[in-house]
């Protein structure tokens, strides 16, 4: 039996020897694409070139791509356990064509590959086309052979694809196998009629020939493309004889060891398999959620991860599973699919942490939530109602942490519905979560900007490694709003020439600045962008003369920005290195930005460091520059780098066949399109401002190198040096005089308030004798000097020690405000009560408060009413 390891494997070296560059997935988080939550599907990382905003140096490619649905369009979460085709992560094979061959050969390819590499019986298989593709329909015939009876046209639902409303779109073709009529769901049942599995579509091939406008209007595209789809799992379980994705070797392993550990047996009923199913599929999504940098949060991506994690640990409860399981199956997954995806063994410790950390703290609440909601259940049973209010199933959401599709899952098998409207309402008003602004971390508008230079295939060479200055032709010139002019006499506006040593602004680089001389005026660069591969775009102010199109300038890079650029930027691959060395190998860089000021590095990481563990991170950074390590840059192909150089490439990030590799020897080794030192020593120092958290799972540190770090530590000795005169110490004796100084302010502290505390008491003494008889009670109504609230109720207990049975009431200015104290003796409960007294004056100053039947205390804004509160009090009880 072919295994799905096998099948991966063929496929990509069928299209590699067709010519094909295979490319690795890219990341389940959508780099470039902020319309997207997950990637979903084969040609997300082709986007841009088949829209025309990026080149690569092949035109031929293949992959076998990680993707995830779990929401929106492609939502089938709910579906996952309960049929035999519904995944949340799944892998999808495909090959593409970007203006290179089209429809006769994506035919050929396929069916070649389908009946000759996977040896499928040619009779069990039919295709579908676009009702009006004759082309297609003729191919298919003449090509692979196909009879016309097995030939389905159908219509645009079904076998039109289009990227967008407007844009790029095509017919599709679609390749299908006949698993059986006992598979069938009726009589009637055939392609495009029903959804059943017994004509069950395995190859999606995706024709791009049209470019959709506003109007609806269909244009040929000059160079039609291939985008085509063929889900792993579904080929798997048709290769390996399968009725369902899940009883291949792609999901047995798992589901057999959680049946094991359960005590259960799969295929011997319904509950028991579903959850098993459940399980094994949200694992293997959990796994490579966080081997691509994801970490569980309440919002976005995150949220998605955690409801991933607790909708898997309830079904694990079905199964009597009580401890933590997942962190298990987790690290099952690594062992099964770690050998083709090499970034889930790098995450494996880590993973199994935060797997483990996430169901320990979801344990804690599951089993309340639970009952809360198994109450509310009988609750309504009782009341002859079904369904779970909007109100109750947000309050699970919001307190205990309950998807709303667990509580859905958990309520049809009681029979109840959840009023999924008013939960929305609830999460709109509370929560603002259906209307969350996430976004990718893909550029929103640089790419659009520059459109129409993109789409002339407009090009720019950097020449920036090995020099700052350059003379080359201005070939596009733009105005502030972007539209192309022949000349800039005032104002900003941005060039692109045929060649650059400025460095546009990518992978956290900042772009360069500097300055353009050309014969007839002068310009500032103010900054250099790079909205797109192979195009660099000048942003410039002209400061006298004008500059021209199509004539010769001459570029200068302004050279201290740039040297103090390339200190911070190779200080961010040996901070790199230095917090997988201190903390682990889980460390994954989330985000940089790196300009001549300061450096920025964000990183994965579950929790904040410790004074010891950011010592030793700096310590790290610094030995590294003080061994002054060369900084060696080559440029090779991407397998030799990562597989013979080990360099690291950060995980998501697109990279070319041919990569730039940034080595500091016996330090770091990444692949890096940066500007750099040629030696590590040349940073001169490192020190590292703050470390925060800025994100679930995601910290920040903020640093300084060079000059900025020196300027930092003599700005710290100069301070230390004024706090050492100030105190009349040495500096080396600081700390000491300090703690000195504490402890003589506390002492003094402590003797204050004991000469306070006696002074009120003296006070309590005079003042018991002034208590009045008001309606045959003792009554000491009286303001006071206090100098705090501690010290109004030190003299209250005092006084009543001293006066058993009455009526005391104490007031004082403090910080500005009225401050009222009031007792009842135990004895005159019966007539009075402190807090009702209270109530009855506090609105003098202002103010309210409450307290006990013997004591109350009351605040208000209004200092000057406390004899007002004072007089009202002695007239209150005088009737």
């Amino acid at each position: 039996m072919i295994s799905a390891g096998e099948i991966r494997k063929r496929f990509l070296e069928y299209f590699r020897e067709h010519g094909h560059s295979v490319q690795p997935s890219s990341s389940l988080v959508p780099q470039d694409d902020p319309t997207l939550l997950f990637t979903n599907a084969g040609m997300v990382q082709f986007k841009k070139i088949f829209l025309g905003q990026e080149k690569r140096d092949y035109t031929r490619a293949a992959t076998s791509q990680k993707c995830l649905r779990v929401g929106g369009k492609h939502n089938d979460l709910e579906n996952v356990g309960r049929t035999a085709r519904h995944h949340t992560f799944f892998e999808m094979l495909g090959n593409f064509s970007f203006g290179d061959y089209f429809k006769e050969d994506a035919i050929r390819l396929a069916w070649n590959f389908v009946t000759v590499e996977l040896g499928l019986d040619k009779e069990k298989l039919f295709v579908s086309i676009f009702r009006d593709d004759d082309e297609a329909g003729e191919l298919w015939r003449k090509v692979a052979g196909v009879p016309a009876e097995r030939i389905f046209r159908l219509g645009e639902k079904d076998n039109f694809w289009a990227m967008g409303d407007t844009g790029p779109c095509g017919p599709c073709s679609e390749i299908y196998v006949d698993q059986g009529a006992d598979m069938a769901c009726g009589p009637d049942c055939g392609i495009g009629k029903c959804d059943c599995d017994r004509y069950l579509e395995i190859w999606n091939l995706v024709f791009m020939q049209f470019n959709r406008s506003d109007d609806g209007t269909l244009t040929p595209l000059p160079k039609p493309s291939i985008d085509t789809g063929m889900g792993l799992e579904r080929i798997t379980a048709v290769c390996q004889g399968k009725r369902s994705n899940f009883d291949t070797d792609l999901f047995q392993g798992l589901i057999q060891t959680m049946a094991k550990k359960a005590g259960v047996a799969y295929h011997q009923g319904e509950d028991s398999d579903t959850a098993l199913r459940v399980i094994a599929d949200h694992s293997r999504s959990i796994a490579f959620l966080l081997a691509d940098g994801m970490l569980p949060s309440n919002e976005g991506r995150g949220y998605v991860l955690r409801r991933l994690i607790r909708r898997a640990y309830r079904f694990g409860k079905l199964l009597g599973f009580d401890e933590p399981f997942l962190c298990d199956t987790a690290d099952q997954v690594v062992s099964e699919m770690g050998g083709t995806f090499p970034e889930l063994v790098a995450s494996r410790e880590f993973m199994v942490r935060v797997v483990r950390q996430e169901e320990e703290r979801f344990g804690e609440t599951l089993d309340k939530g639970l009952r809360i909601l198994e109450d509310e259940m009988a609750s309504l049973k009782a009341g002859g109602l079904s369904t779970i209010s909007g109100e109750t199933a947000f309050k699970l959401y919001d307190t205990y942490g309950f998807p709303l599709d667990i509580v859905n899952d958990i309520a049809e098998k009681q029979g109840f519905s959840v009023d999924e409207a008013g939960f929305r309402e609830h999460m709109a008003v509370q929560k603002k979560k259906s209307k969350q602004a996430w976004a990718g971390s893909g550029d929103k508008g640089l790419a659009g900007q520059f459109a129409s230079l993109t789409g002339a295939g407009l090009e720019s060479e950097f020449i920036g490694y090995d020099c700052l200055a350059a003379t080359s032709r201005i070939v596009a010139l733009l105005d502030a709003e972007g539209q192309p002019v022949e000349r800039l006499n005032s104002g900003t506006g941005f060039m692109v020439t045929l060649k650059t040593p400025f460095y546009g602004e990518s992978g956290g680089q900042m772009g360069d600045t500097g300055r353009v001389q050309a014969p007839t005026g002068s310009a500032r660069v103010l900054d250099t962008l790079k909205p797109a591969a192979g195009l660099i775009v000048h942003k410039i102010e002209v400061g006298g003369g004008e500059i021209l199109a199509d004539q010769e300038v001459e570029l200068f890079v302004e050279e201290g920005e740039r040297i103090a650029t390339a200190r911070n930027h190779s200080a961010t691959h040996l901070l790199h290195a230095a917090l997988r060395r201190v903390l682990g190998e889980h460390v994954k860089q989330a985000g940089s930005l790196v300009g001549p000021s300061r450096l920025r590095f964000d990183f994965t990481h579950i929790s904040g460091l410790s004074a010891e563990e950011l010592q030793k991170v700096e310590d790290e950074v610094n030995r590294a520059i003080l061994a002054d390590a060369p900084i060696v840059t080559q440029v090779m192909s991407y397998d030799a780098a990562v597989q013979q150089k080990q360099a690291m490439a950060l995980f998501g990030e697109k990279y070319e066949a041919d990569v730039r590799v940034v080595e500091m020897a016996g330090e770091s080794v990444e692949l890096c399109g940066g500007t750099h030192l040629s030696s590590t020593g040349q940073a001169g120092t490192f020190v590292i401002l703050s470390e925060a958290g800025i994100a679930a799972g995601v910290r920040r540190i903020e640093a300084l190198t060079g000059w900025d770090a020196l300027r930092h530590w003599q700005a710290q000795r100069e301070e230390v040096r004024s706090a050492a005169v100030a105190l009349k110490a040495a500096p080396h004796e600081l700390g000491k005089k300090i703690i000195a100084l504490q402890d003589q302010s506390k002492a003094l502290a402590r003797e204050l308030q004991t000469l306070q505390a006696k002074v009120m008491s003296e006070s309590g003494k005079d003042l018991a004798s002034e208590a009045k008889d008001i309606a045959g009670m003792k009554v000491l109504a009286r303001k006071i000097d206090a100098p705090d609230m501690n010290a109004l109720r030190n003299l209250m207990d005092d006084l009543r020690s001293k006066l058993s049975s009455g009526i005391i009431a104490l007031a004082a200015e403090i910080d500005g405000k009225a401050m009222l104290v009031l007792a009842v003796s135990k004895d005159l409960h019966g007539r009075y009560t402190a807090p009702a007294l209270i109530k009855e004056v506090s609105g003098e100053i202002k103010g309210g408060g409450g307290g006990r039947p013997d004591l109350a205390q009351a605040g208000g804004s209004e200092p000057e009413g406390i004899d007002r509160a004072l007089a009202k009090l002695e007239a209150f009880l005088a009737k």
